[in-house]
Protein backbone atom coordinates (compact mmCIF):
# COMPACT_ATOMS: atom_id res chain seq x y z
CA UNK A 1 0.00 0.00 0.00
CA UNK A 2 1.50 3.35 -1.01
CA UNK A 3 1.84 6.28 1.38
CA UNK A 4 -1.27 8.09 0.15
CA UNK A 5 -3.46 4.99 0.48
CA UNK A 6 -2.05 4.21 3.93
CA UNK A 7 -2.72 7.79 5.07
CA UNK A 8 -6.30 7.47 3.83
CA UNK A 9 -6.69 4.15 5.65
CA UNK A 10 -5.33 5.78 8.81
CA UNK A 11 -7.96 8.52 8.58
CA UNK A 12 -10.75 6.07 7.74
CA UNK A 13 -10.12 3.88 10.79
CA UNK A 14 -8.83 6.41 13.33
CA UNK A 15 -11.04 6.63 16.42
CA UNK A 16 -10.92 9.68 18.69
CA UNK A 17 -12.85 10.21 21.91
CA UNK A 18 -12.74 13.96 22.46
CA UNK A 19 -13.86 13.86 26.09
CA UNK A 20 -11.16 11.40 27.13
CA UNK A 21 -8.58 12.56 24.61
CA UNK A 22 -8.14 8.90 23.62
CA UNK A 23 -7.19 7.75 20.13
CA UNK A 24 -7.29 4.24 18.67
CA UNK A 25 -5.40 3.49 15.45
CA UNK A 26 -6.06 0.11 13.81
CA UNK A 27 -4.85 1.07 10.34
CA UNK A 28 -1.76 -1.13 10.67
CA UNK A 29 -3.89 -4.28 10.91
CA UNK A 30 -4.39 -5.63 7.38
CA UNK A 31 -8.09 -6.54 7.30
CA UNK A 32 -10.02 -5.39 4.26
CA UNK A 33 -13.59 -4.25 3.62
CA UNK A 34 -14.66 -7.73 2.54
CA UNK A 35 -13.57 -9.17 5.89
CA UNK A 36 -15.45 -6.46 7.78
CA UNK A 37 -18.58 -7.22 5.77
CA UNK A 38 -18.26 -10.96 6.40
CA UNK A 39 -17.92 -10.60 10.16
CA UNK A 40 -20.68 -8.02 10.56
CA UNK A 41 -23.36 -10.58 11.62
CA UNK A 42 -21.13 -11.79 14.43
CA UNK A 43 -20.83 -8.24 15.71
CA UNK A 44 -24.58 -7.72 15.59
CA UNK A 45 -24.97 -10.78 17.79
CA UNK A 46 -22.15 -9.60 20.09
CA UNK A 47 -23.85 -6.24 20.66
CA UNK A 48 -27.07 -8.06 21.56
CA UNK A 49 -25.18 -10.37 23.92
CA UNK A 50 -23.59 -7.42 25.74
CA UNK A 51 -26.99 -5.75 26.13
CA UNK A 52 -28.42 -8.94 27.64
CA UNK A 53 -25.45 -9.22 30.00
CA UNK A 54 -25.86 -5.64 31.23
CA UNK A 55 -29.58 -6.14 31.80
CA UNK A 56 -28.85 -8.59 34.62
CA UNK A 57 -29.30 -11.94 32.88
CA UNK A 58 -27.55 -15.03 34.24
CA UNK A 59 -24.71 -15.15 31.71
CA UNK A 60 -22.35 -17.21 33.84
CA UNK A 61 -24.43 -20.40 34.15
CA UNK A 62 -21.55 -22.43 35.62
CA UNK A 63 -21.74 -20.30 38.77
CA UNK A 64 -25.38 -19.17 38.36
CA UNK A 65 -24.28 -15.55 38.45
CA UNK A 66 -24.96 -12.26 36.77
CA UNK A 67 -21.99 -10.30 35.42
CA UNK A 68 -22.29 -6.68 36.47
CA UNK A 69 -18.94 -4.92 36.79
CA UNK A 70 -20.33 -2.27 34.39
CA UNK A 71 -22.86 -1.22 37.03
CA UNK A 72 -20.06 -0.27 39.43
CA UNK A 73 -19.36 2.90 37.45
CA UNK A 74 -22.98 3.63 36.54
CA UNK A 75 -25.24 2.39 39.37
CA UNK A 76 -28.33 3.68 37.55
CA UNK A 77 -27.92 0.74 35.15
CA UNK A 78 -28.12 -1.88 37.92
CA UNK A 79 -31.11 -4.18 37.33
CA UNK A 80 -32.65 -3.69 40.79
CA UNK A 81 -32.91 -0.80 43.27
CA UNK A 82 -31.25 -2.99 45.89
CA UNK A 83 -28.15 -3.51 43.75
CA UNK A 84 -27.97 0.20 42.95
CA UNK A 85 -28.14 1.02 46.64
CA UNK A 86 -25.43 -1.52 47.43
CA UNK A 87 -23.06 0.03 44.88
CA UNK A 88 -23.74 3.61 45.96
CA UNK A 89 -23.48 2.81 49.66
CA UNK A 90 -20.21 0.89 49.26
CA UNK A 91 -18.63 3.82 47.42
CA UNK A 92 -19.72 6.21 50.17
CA UNK A 93 -18.26 3.88 52.79
CA UNK A 94 -14.94 3.67 50.94
CA UNK A 95 -14.67 7.48 50.79
CA UNK A 96 -15.57 7.84 54.46
CA UNK A 97 -13.18 5.11 55.55
CA UNK A 98 -10.24 6.58 53.59
CA UNK A 99 -10.98 10.07 54.93
CA UNK A 100 -11.11 8.77 58.50
CA UNK A 101 -7.85 6.86 58.11
CA UNK A 102 -6.10 9.90 56.63
CA UNK A 103 -7.45 12.12 59.42
CA UNK A 104 -6.37 9.68 62.12
CA UNK A 105 -9.92 8.99 63.26
CA UNK A 106 -9.24 5.37 62.42
CA UNK A 107 -5.75 4.61 63.66
CA UNK A 108 -3.61 1.81 65.11
CA UNK A 109 -3.79 1.26 68.88
CA UNK A 110 -0.45 2.87 69.70
CA UNK A 111 0.04 5.47 66.98
CA UNK A 112 -1.86 8.52 65.70
CA UNK A 113 -2.07 7.32 62.08
CA UNK A 114 -1.63 4.38 59.78
CA UNK A 115 1.40 4.93 57.54
CA UNK A 116 1.29 1.92 55.21
CA UNK A 117 -1.10 -0.46 53.49
CA UNK A 118 -0.43 -4.19 53.15
CA UNK A 119 -2.69 -5.72 50.51
CA UNK A 120 -3.07 -9.51 50.66
CA UNK A 121 -4.73 -11.09 47.64
CA UNK A 122 -4.02 -12.92 44.42
CA UNK A 123 -5.01 -12.71 40.76
CA UNK A 124 -7.55 -9.97 40.16
CA UNK A 125 -7.45 -9.08 43.84
CA UNK A 126 -3.82 -8.07 43.38
CA UNK A 127 -3.10 -7.33 39.72
CA UNK A 128 -5.60 -4.48 39.38
CA UNK A 129 -4.56 -2.70 42.60
CA UNK A 130 -0.87 -3.20 41.70
CA UNK A 131 -1.35 -1.75 38.21
CA UNK A 132 -3.25 1.26 39.55
CA UNK A 133 -0.71 1.85 42.34
CA UNK A 134 2.16 1.80 39.83
CA UNK A 135 0.32 3.99 37.34
CA UNK A 136 -1.17 6.58 39.69
CA UNK A 137 0.59 6.37 43.05
CA UNK A 138 2.22 9.67 44.04
CA UNK A 139 5.60 10.08 45.72
CA UNK A 140 3.89 12.10 48.46
CA UNK A 141 0.94 9.70 48.83
CA UNK A 142 -0.65 9.69 52.30
CA UNK A 143 0.08 5.96 52.61
CA UNK A 144 2.56 3.59 50.96
CA UNK A 145 1.24 0.30 49.64
CA UNK A 146 2.83 -3.15 49.69
CA UNK A 147 1.54 -6.45 48.29
CA UNK A 148 1.58 -10.09 49.27
CA UNK A 149 0.22 -11.79 46.16
CA UNK A 150 1.63 -15.30 46.40
CA UNK A 151 2.20 -18.12 48.88
CA UNK A 152 6.00 -17.87 48.53
CA UNK A 153 7.45 -17.79 52.08
CA UNK A 154 10.57 -15.90 51.02
CA UNK A 155 8.44 -13.33 49.21
CA UNK A 156 6.31 -12.85 52.32
CA UNK A 157 9.45 -12.45 54.44
CA UNK A 158 10.79 -9.80 52.07
CA UNK A 159 7.62 -7.71 52.30
CA UNK A 160 7.49 -7.98 56.09
CA UNK A 161 11.19 -7.11 56.37
CA UNK A 162 10.62 -4.02 54.22
CA UNK A 163 7.86 -2.91 56.58
CA UNK A 164 9.96 -3.63 59.66
CA UNK A 165 8.81 -1.63 62.68
CA UNK A 166 6.17 0.09 60.53
CA UNK A 167 4.12 -3.10 60.80
CA UNK A 168 2.66 -1.47 63.91
CA UNK A 169 1.26 1.35 61.75
CA UNK A 170 0.27 -0.79 58.77
CA UNK A 171 -3.33 -1.30 57.70
CA UNK A 172 -3.82 -4.79 56.27
CA UNK A 173 -6.44 -5.37 53.55
CA UNK A 174 -7.25 -9.04 52.96
CA UNK A 175 -9.22 -9.61 49.76
CA UNK A 176 -10.93 -12.92 49.06
CA UNK A 177 -14.46 -13.56 47.90
CA UNK A 178 -15.02 -16.65 50.02
CA UNK A 179 -11.89 -17.07 52.11
CA UNK A 180 -11.13 -20.35 50.41
CA UNK A 181 -8.29 -19.13 48.17
CA UNK A 182 -5.22 -20.88 49.64
CA UNK A 183 -2.64 -18.26 48.66
CA UNK A 184 -4.59 -15.42 50.29
CA UNK A 185 -5.40 -17.46 53.38
CA UNK A 186 -1.75 -18.43 53.77
CA UNK A 187 -0.61 -14.83 53.45
CA UNK A 188 -3.11 -13.77 56.10
CA UNK A 189 -1.97 -16.52 58.49
CA UNK A 190 1.69 -15.56 58.00
CA UNK A 191 1.00 -11.86 58.55
CA UNK A 192 -1.17 -12.56 61.58
CA UNK A 193 1.73 -14.52 63.05
CA UNK A 194 4.08 -11.60 62.37
CA UNK A 195 1.76 -9.28 64.29
CA UNK A 196 1.52 -11.69 67.21
CA UNK A 197 5.31 -12.03 67.38
CA UNK A 198 5.52 -8.26 67.83
CA UNK A 199 2.83 -8.31 70.52
CA UNK A 200 0.33 -6.58 68.25
CA UNK A 201 -3.38 -7.32 67.84
CA UNK A 202 -3.84 -8.22 64.17
CA UNK A 203 -7.60 -7.55 64.19
CA UNK A 204 -6.97 -3.91 65.14
CA UNK A 205 -5.02 -3.51 61.91
CA UNK A 206 -7.16 -5.60 59.56
CA UNK A 207 -9.85 -4.88 56.96
CA UNK A 208 -11.63 -7.54 54.88
CA UNK A 209 -12.95 -7.29 51.32
CA UNK A 210 -15.10 -10.36 50.87
CA UNK A 211 -18.47 -11.76 49.96
CA UNK A 212 -21.12 -10.76 52.47
CA UNK A 213 -22.11 -13.83 54.48
CA UNK A 214 -19.00 -15.77 53.42
CA UNK A 215 -16.93 -17.78 55.88
CA UNK A 216 -14.31 -15.07 55.70
CA UNK A 217 -16.89 -12.39 56.46
CA UNK A 218 -17.92 -14.33 59.56
CA UNK A 219 -14.29 -14.78 60.61
CA UNK A 220 -13.57 -11.05 60.35
CA UNK A 221 -16.71 -10.25 62.33
CA UNK A 222 -15.90 -12.79 65.03
CA UNK A 223 -12.35 -11.48 65.44
CA UNK A 224 -13.46 -7.85 65.49
CA UNK A 225 -11.64 -6.54 62.43
CA UNK A 226 -11.75 -2.80 61.79
CA UNK A 227 -14.17 -3.03 58.87
CA UNK A 228 -15.55 -5.30 56.15
CA UNK A 229 -16.31 -4.23 52.56
CA UNK A 230 -18.41 -6.26 50.14
CA UNK A 231 -17.11 -8.14 47.10
CA UNK A 232 -20.29 -8.85 45.10
CA UNK A 233 -20.73 -12.30 43.62
CA UNK A 234 -21.61 -10.66 40.28
CA UNK A 235 -18.10 -9.19 39.98
CA UNK A 236 -15.28 -11.51 38.94
CA UNK A 237 -11.78 -11.01 40.27
CA UNK A 238 -10.33 -9.94 36.92
CA UNK A 239 -13.01 -7.25 36.52
CA UNK A 240 -13.02 -6.10 40.14
CA UNK A 241 -10.79 -3.02 40.04
CA UNK A 242 -13.82 -0.68 40.17
CA UNK A 243 -15.25 -2.49 43.20
CA UNK A 244 -14.00 -2.25 46.78
CA UNK A 245 -11.21 -4.61 45.70
CA UNK A 246 -9.49 -1.82 43.78
CA UNK A 247 -11.15 1.35 44.98
CA UNK A 248 -10.38 0.89 48.69
CA UNK A 249 -6.57 0.64 48.34
CA UNK A 250 -6.61 3.36 45.68
CA UNK A 251 -8.56 5.77 47.90
CA UNK A 252 -6.21 5.06 50.80
CA UNK A 253 -3.29 6.04 48.53
CA UNK A 254 -5.02 9.35 47.78
CA UNK A 255 -5.93 8.38 44.20
CA UNK A 256 -9.09 10.05 42.87
CA UNK A 257 -11.38 7.03 42.57
CA UNK A 258 -14.33 9.15 41.38
CA UNK A 259 -12.28 10.11 38.33
CA UNK A 260 -11.38 6.47 37.70
CA UNK A 261 -15.06 5.59 37.77
CA UNK A 262 -15.93 8.56 35.56
CA UNK A 263 -13.37 7.53 32.93
CA UNK A 264 -14.67 3.96 32.93
CA UNK A 265 -18.27 5.16 32.71
CA UNK A 266 -17.46 7.39 29.74
CA UNK A 267 -15.73 4.51 27.96
CA UNK A 268 -18.60 2.15 28.76
CA UNK A 269 -21.05 4.58 27.19
CA UNK A 270 -19.30 4.79 23.84
CA UNK A 271 -18.57 1.06 23.70
CA UNK A 272 -22.31 0.33 24.05
CA UNK A 273 -22.76 1.80 20.57
CA UNK A 274 -23.98 -1.11 18.41
CA UNK A 275 -21.76 -0.26 15.45
CA UNK A 276 -18.24 -1.26 14.56
CA UNK A 277 -16.79 2.10 13.61
CA UNK A 278 -17.08 4.49 16.51
CA UNK A 279 -16.94 1.70 19.09
CA UNK A 280 -13.29 1.28 20.16
CA UNK A 281 -13.89 -1.98 22.02
CA UNK A 282 -15.49 -3.48 18.91
CA UNK A 283 -12.60 -2.19 16.81
CA UNK A 284 -10.11 -3.94 19.11
CA UNK A 285 -12.15 -7.15 18.99
CA UNK A 286 -12.21 -6.93 15.18
CA UNK A 287 -8.42 -6.77 15.09
CA UNK A 288 -7.97 -9.61 17.57
CA UNK A 289 -10.30 -11.80 15.53
CA UNK A 290 -8.64 -10.95 12.23
CA UNK A 291 -4.99 -11.39 13.23
CA UNK A 292 -5.69 -14.67 15.06
CA UNK A 293 -8.15 -16.07 12.51
CA UNK A 294 -10.77 -16.21 15.27
CA UNK A 295 -8.67 -18.86 17.01
CA UNK A 296 -6.03 -16.89 18.90
CA UNK A 297 -3.32 -17.94 16.46
CA UNK A 298 -1.19 -14.88 17.30
CA UNK A 299 -0.02 -13.54 20.65
CA UNK A 300 -0.80 -10.05 21.91
CA UNK A 301 2.38 -8.10 22.72
CA UNK A 302 1.59 -5.02 24.83
CA UNK A 303 4.17 -2.23 24.78
CA UNK A 304 3.27 0.85 26.85
CA UNK A 305 5.67 3.69 26.14
CA UNK A 306 5.45 5.10 29.66
CA UNK A 307 7.16 3.78 32.79
CA UNK A 308 4.07 4.21 34.97
CA UNK A 309 2.15 1.78 32.73
CA UNK A 310 4.73 -0.97 33.17
CA UNK A 311 2.24 -3.34 34.83
CA UNK A 312 -0.51 -2.89 32.23
CA UNK A 313 0.59 -5.98 30.32
CA UNK A 314 0.49 -8.08 33.51
CA UNK A 315 -2.97 -6.78 34.29
CA UNK A 316 -4.13 -7.60 30.75
CA UNK A 317 -2.62 -11.08 30.96
CA UNK A 318 -5.21 -12.13 33.49
CA UNK A 319 -8.08 -10.14 32.01
CA UNK A 320 -7.55 -11.53 28.51
CA UNK A 321 -6.12 -14.99 29.14
CA UNK A 322 -8.38 -16.06 32.00
CA UNK A 323 -11.42 -14.74 30.15
CA UNK A 324 -10.66 -16.11 26.70
CA UNK A 325 -8.53 -19.20 27.39
CA UNK A 326 -11.26 -21.85 27.20
CA UNK A 327 -11.38 -25.46 26.04
CA UNK A 328 -15.12 -25.54 25.31
CA UNK A 329 -17.40 -23.07 23.59
CA UNK A 330 -20.96 -22.29 24.71
CA UNK A 331 -22.27 -25.22 22.69
CA UNK A 332 -19.93 -27.70 24.34
CA UNK A 333 -17.60 -28.03 21.36
CA UNK A 334 -13.86 -28.37 21.96
CA UNK A 335 -12.33 -25.20 20.53
CA UNK A 336 -9.17 -24.37 22.58
CA UNK A 337 -9.67 -20.63 22.45
CA UNK A 338 -7.46 -17.92 23.91
CA UNK A 339 -5.02 -15.10 23.19
CA UNK A 340 -1.61 -15.19 24.87
CA UNK A 341 -0.52 -11.81 26.26
CA UNK A 342 2.96 -10.64 27.15
CA UNK A 343 4.88 -7.39 27.21
CA UNK A 344 6.96 -4.95 29.16
CA UNK A 345 7.52 -1.35 28.13
CA UNK A 346 8.98 0.81 25.40
CA UNK A 347 11.56 1.86 24.62
CA UNK A 348 13.26 -0.59 26.97
CA UNK A 349 12.25 -3.39 24.66
CA UNK A 350 13.91 -1.78 21.69
CA UNK A 351 16.94 -3.41 23.32
CA UNK A 352 15.25 -6.69 24.23
CA UNK A 353 12.74 -8.59 22.11
CA UNK A 354 11.90 -6.11 19.38
CA UNK A 355 14.60 -7.79 17.27
CA UNK A 356 12.50 -10.96 17.23
CA UNK A 357 9.31 -9.01 16.66
CA UNK A 358 10.86 -7.40 13.59
CA UNK A 359 12.57 -10.40 12.06
CA UNK A 360 11.67 -13.57 13.96
CA UNK A 361 8.62 -15.82 14.08
CA UNK A 362 5.57 -13.75 12.99
CA UNK A 363 3.28 -15.24 15.65
CA UNK A 364 2.12 -12.01 17.30
CA UNK A 365 0.58 -8.59 16.93
CA UNK A 366 1.65 -5.54 18.91
CA UNK A 367 -0.41 -3.07 20.90
CA UNK A 368 1.45 0.17 21.47
CA UNK A 369 0.22 2.36 24.32
CA UNK A 370 1.22 5.94 23.65
CA UNK A 371 1.04 8.80 26.18
CA UNK A 372 1.15 12.26 24.61
CA UNK A 373 2.27 14.25 27.65
CA UNK A 374 5.96 13.66 28.35
CA UNK A 375 6.04 14.93 31.93
CA UNK A 376 4.40 17.34 34.31
CA UNK A 377 6.45 20.40 33.42
CA UNK A 378 8.88 21.46 30.70
CA UNK A 379 11.64 19.33 29.26
CA UNK A 380 15.19 20.25 28.36
CA UNK A 381 16.69 19.58 24.97
CA UNK A 382 18.95 16.53 25.11
CA UNK A 383 19.92 17.30 21.53
CA UNK A 384 19.24 20.51 19.62
CA UNK A 385 15.48 20.68 19.14
CA UNK A 386 14.79 17.27 20.73
CA UNK A 387 13.78 16.23 24.26
CA UNK A 388 13.87 12.82 25.92
CA UNK A 389 10.15 12.58 25.24
CA UNK A 390 10.72 13.27 21.55
CA UNK A 391 13.07 10.30 21.47
CA UNK A 392 10.44 8.12 23.17
CA UNK A 393 7.82 9.14 20.62
CA UNK A 394 10.28 8.59 17.80
CA UNK A 395 11.13 5.11 19.02
CA UNK A 396 7.43 4.20 19.13
CA UNK A 397 6.76 5.48 15.63
CA UNK A 398 9.93 3.91 14.28
CA UNK A 399 9.14 0.51 15.74
CA UNK A 400 5.56 0.68 14.45
CA UNK A 401 6.82 1.50 10.96
CA UNK A 402 9.54 -1.15 10.99
CA UNK A 403 7.07 -3.83 12.02
CA UNK A 404 4.52 -2.84 9.40
CA UNK A 405 7.15 -2.85 6.66
CA UNK A 406 7.91 -6.47 7.56
CA UNK A 407 4.26 -7.60 7.53
CA UNK A 408 3.72 -7.46 11.32
CA UNK A 409 0.41 -5.95 12.45
CA UNK A 410 0.02 -3.41 15.24
CA UNK A 411 -2.60 -1.40 17.10
CA UNK A 412 -1.87 1.93 18.79
CA UNK A 413 -3.87 3.25 21.74
CA UNK A 414 -3.08 6.85 22.62
CA UNK A 415 -4.06 8.75 25.79
CA UNK A 416 -3.19 12.37 26.61
CA UNK A 417 -1.65 11.61 30.01
CA UNK A 418 -1.78 9.01 32.77
CA UNK A 419 -4.53 10.11 35.14
CA UNK A 420 -7.23 8.32 37.13
CA UNK A 421 -9.67 9.17 34.35
CA UNK A 422 -7.57 7.71 31.53
CA UNK A 423 -6.61 4.64 33.58
CA UNK A 424 -10.30 4.00 34.29
CA UNK A 425 -11.04 4.36 30.59
CA UNK A 426 -8.27 1.92 29.59
CA UNK A 427 -9.54 -0.67 32.06
CA UNK A 428 -13.09 -0.35 30.75
CA UNK A 429 -11.95 -0.41 27.11
CA UNK A 430 -10.23 -3.76 27.50
CA UNK A 431 -12.92 -5.26 29.72
CA UNK A 432 -15.48 -4.54 27.04
CA UNK A 433 -13.25 -5.64 24.16
CA UNK A 434 -12.85 -9.00 25.92
CA UNK A 435 -16.62 -9.32 26.29
CA UNK A 436 -17.26 -8.57 22.62
CA UNK A 437 -14.51 -10.88 21.38
CA UNK A 438 -15.82 -13.71 23.59
CA UNK A 439 -19.17 -13.41 21.84
CA UNK A 440 -17.50 -13.44 18.44
CA UNK A 441 -15.88 -16.80 19.24
CA UNK A 442 -18.88 -18.13 21.24
CA UNK A 443 -17.26 -18.72 24.65
CA UNK A 444 -18.04 -17.86 28.27
CA UNK A 445 -15.62 -15.10 29.26
CA UNK A 446 -16.71 -15.07 32.88
CA UNK A 447 -15.80 -18.44 34.31
CA UNK A 448 -12.43 -20.12 34.92
CA UNK A 449 -12.75 -23.91 35.07
CA UNK A 450 -9.03 -24.39 34.42
CA UNK A 451 -8.14 -22.36 37.50
CA UNK A 452 -10.54 -24.37 39.62
CA UNK A 453 -9.04 -27.61 38.26
CA UNK A 454 -5.59 -26.43 39.33
CA UNK A 455 -6.83 -25.67 42.84
CA UNK A 456 -8.34 -29.14 43.15
CA UNK A 457 -5.14 -30.77 41.92
CA UNK A 458 -3.09 -28.81 44.46
CA UNK A 459 -5.43 -29.91 47.25
CA UNK A 460 -4.90 -33.54 46.18
CA UNK A 461 -1.11 -33.12 46.45
CA UNK A 462 -1.38 -31.64 49.93
CA UNK A 463 -3.59 -34.53 51.01
CA UNK A 464 -1.02 -36.97 49.61
CA UNK A 465 1.68 -35.20 51.64
CA UNK A 466 -0.29 -35.75 54.85
CA UNK A 467 -0.60 -39.46 54.02
CA UNK A 468 3.13 -39.76 53.33
CA UNK A 469 4.17 -38.14 56.60
CA UNK A 470 1.69 -40.19 58.61
CA UNK A 471 2.83 -43.45 56.98
CA UNK A 472 6.47 -42.70 57.78
CA UNK A 473 5.67 -41.95 61.40
CA UNK A 474 3.71 -45.17 61.73
CA UNK A 475 6.29 -47.36 59.95
CA UNK A 476 8.90 -47.27 62.70
CA UNK A 477 11.71 -48.06 60.24
CA UNK A 478 13.14 -46.52 57.04
CA UNK A 479 11.34 -47.26 53.78
CA UNK A 480 12.29 -47.19 50.13
CA UNK A 481 10.37 -44.86 47.87
CA UNK A 482 8.47 -47.73 46.27
CA UNK A 483 7.66 -49.30 49.67
CA UNK A 484 6.37 -45.96 50.92
CA UNK A 485 4.17 -45.54 47.85
CA UNK A 486 2.82 -49.06 48.32
CA UNK A 487 2.18 -48.47 52.03
CA UNK A 488 -0.25 -45.67 51.27
CA UNK A 489 -1.67 -47.60 48.32
CA UNK A 490 -0.50 -45.00 45.81
CA UNK A 491 2.09 -46.66 43.53
CA UNK A 492 0.71 -44.64 40.63
CA UNK A 493 1.62 -41.44 42.48
CA UNK A 494 5.27 -42.32 43.14
CA UNK A 495 6.56 -39.33 41.17
CA UNK A 496 4.46 -36.91 43.22
CA UNK A 497 5.59 -38.64 46.41
CA UNK A 498 9.24 -38.22 45.40
CA UNK A 499 8.73 -34.49 44.70
CA UNK A 500 6.92 -34.05 48.03
CA UNK A 501 9.73 -35.79 49.93
CA UNK A 502 12.42 -33.75 48.18
CA UNK A 503 10.65 -30.53 49.17
CA UNK A 504 10.15 -31.61 52.79
CA UNK A 505 13.79 -32.67 53.10
CA UNK A 506 15.06 -29.38 51.63
CA UNK A 507 13.18 -27.56 54.38
CA UNK A 508 14.25 -30.00 57.13
CA UNK A 509 10.68 -31.00 57.84
CA UNK A 510 9.21 -34.39 58.77
CA UNK A 511 11.55 -36.62 56.74
CA UNK A 512 15.19 -37.63 56.49
CA UNK A 513 16.44 -38.94 53.15
CA UNK A 514 19.57 -40.95 52.47
CA UNK A 515 20.81 -41.90 49.03
CA UNK A 516 21.26 -40.09 45.73
CA UNK A 517 18.40 -37.69 45.07
CA UNK A 518 19.26 -37.94 41.39
CA UNK A 519 18.52 -41.69 41.58
CA UNK A 520 15.09 -41.94 43.25
CA UNK A 521 15.18 -45.74 43.41
CA UNK A 522 18.26 -45.54 45.68
CA UNK A 523 16.56 -43.48 48.38
CA UNK A 524 15.74 -44.51 51.91
CA UNK A 525 13.23 -42.37 53.78
CA UNK A 526 12.71 -42.13 57.52
CA UNK A 527 10.78 -39.76 59.76
CA UNK A 528 12.79 -36.84 61.09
Amino acid sequence: MDAAALWQRYQDWLYHHEGLGLFLDISRVRFDDAFVQTIQPKFEKAFQDIAVLESGAIVNPDEDRMVGHYWLRDPDLAPTPELKQEIVETLKRIHAFADNVHAGKIHPPDAPKFTDILSIGIGGSALGPQFVAEALGALDAPMSIHFIDNTDPAGIDRVLAKLGDRLATTLVIVTTKSGGTPETRNGMVEVKQAYEQKGLNFAQHAVAVTGIGSKFDKLAQAEGWIDIFPMPDWVGGRTSEMSAVGLLPAALQGIDIDEMLAGAKEMDAVTRQPTLKGNPAAMLALCWYYVGNGKGEKDMVVLPYKDSLLLFSRYLQQLVMESLGKEKDLDGNTVYQGIAVYGNKGSTDQHAYVQQLREGVPNFFVTFIEVLEDRNGTSIDVEPGATSGDFLSGFLQGTRQALYENQRDSITVTVPTVTPRTVGALIALYERAVGIYASLVNINAYHQPGVEAGKKAAATILDLQQQVVKALQEAGNPLSLSDLAAKINAPDKIESIYIILRHLAANQRSVAITGDLGQPASLTIAPR
